[in-house]
């Protein structure tokens, strides 16, 4: 995936390190689409047309994906590798010159969960165009609830897994406290810190200043609209999202802050306890939806 993973557990089995990192081989293989030989790598190859066949963890993860890219109007599309290429983002390597507008088009042509055929009932799934899936906006907070899911399996009932910054905290420490963790700082600001407990809580974070680069002055995140094919330039710095599931957390995040500022609307609409930060200028300032003001007390 790219990143580096995280756990800490209260009384673990000697052989807790294996269990984490054979579950992350397994979500690698099936959502990795760096990876050529993955599930996602050999559908981006196949055949027009053809339905290749979906684990049960794929079925899970392609309906959570079309589910928020319904609700956020396209704002969150898995289906957006082409683009994501396009702009250096994705496999085929980083670049540091602007496309051509001509380029983007014909990407834009390309991309979108409108050329994907899902058919969760029957397990598989085919596409009508030369689109790419690109789960990276959604399969690392998978990764972390599937890691969560095989503790609490074997009976491991407290713990935090953190993968690459998306995290998940299950129970109590041994002094009887929840898991505290502070929302990820952009930098620069000035703004306090927000402290959240997570306890049977995830939360993930979606920045700009992680993955960019620039040009004539410049920056291009790796924040992609798909709807437009560019990289976001609406204010927005950085998304926090809770949730039960940090798959969804991952998602909800992607998608706020690629429509911005007024993703908050959307947010309050769909319950999320999201924490938005924007800037203009050198001033920065931060929005808190309902259900995070609740949470926070």
């Amino acid at each position: 995936m790219g990143t580096t993973w995280r756990l800490v557990v209260v009384d673990p089995p000697e052989d807790i390190r294996e269990t984490v990192q054979a579950v992350l081989m397994r979500m690698i293989g099936e959502f990795s689409h760096w990876e050529p030989g993955s599930r996602v790598g050999r559908f981006n190859r196949g055949m027009l047309g053809h339905w290749q066949p979906l684990s049960p963890e794929g079925v899970r993860v392609l309906e959570a994906a079309l589910s928020v890219h319904a609700a956020s109007g396209g704002a969150f599309d898995p289906a957006s590798g082409v683009l994501a290429d396009l702009w250096g983002f994705g496999p085929a390597g980083p670049r540091d010159d602007v496309p051509s507008a001509y380029a983007i088009g014909e990407a834009r042509v390309m991309s979108g969960a409108r050329h994907l055929e899902f058919d969760s009932e029957q397990r598989r799934i085919r596409r009508r165009e030369a689109v790419q899936i690109d789960l990276s906006g959604i399969a690392k907070g998978f990764a972390v609830d599937a890691v969560a899911e095989r503790l609490l399996a074997l009976g491991i009932e407290d713990f935090l897994i953190e993968i690459g910054g998306e995290l998940r905290g299950e129970g109590i420490k041994p002094d009887g406290q929840p898991w505290w963790v502070e929302l990820e700082p952009v930098p620069d600001s000035t703004l306090a810190p927000l402290r959240v407990a997570l306890h049977g809580l995830s939360v993930a974070t979606s920045g700009d200043y992680r993955r960019f680069f620039e040009q004539g002055g410049r920056r291009y995140a790796h924040s992609i609209d798909p709807r437009t094919g560019w990289p976001i330039d609406n204010q927005v710095v950085s998304v926090s999202v809770l949730h039960r599931e940090a798959m969804l957390a991952d998602a909800w995040a992607t998608a706020l802050t690629v429509l911005g500022p007024a993703g908050m609307t959307l947010a309050e609409q769909q319950g999320l306890a999201a924490h938005m930060v924007t800037r203009e200028g050198e001033a920065f300032s931060e929005r808190i939806s309902a259900r995070l003001q609740a949470m926070l007390g």
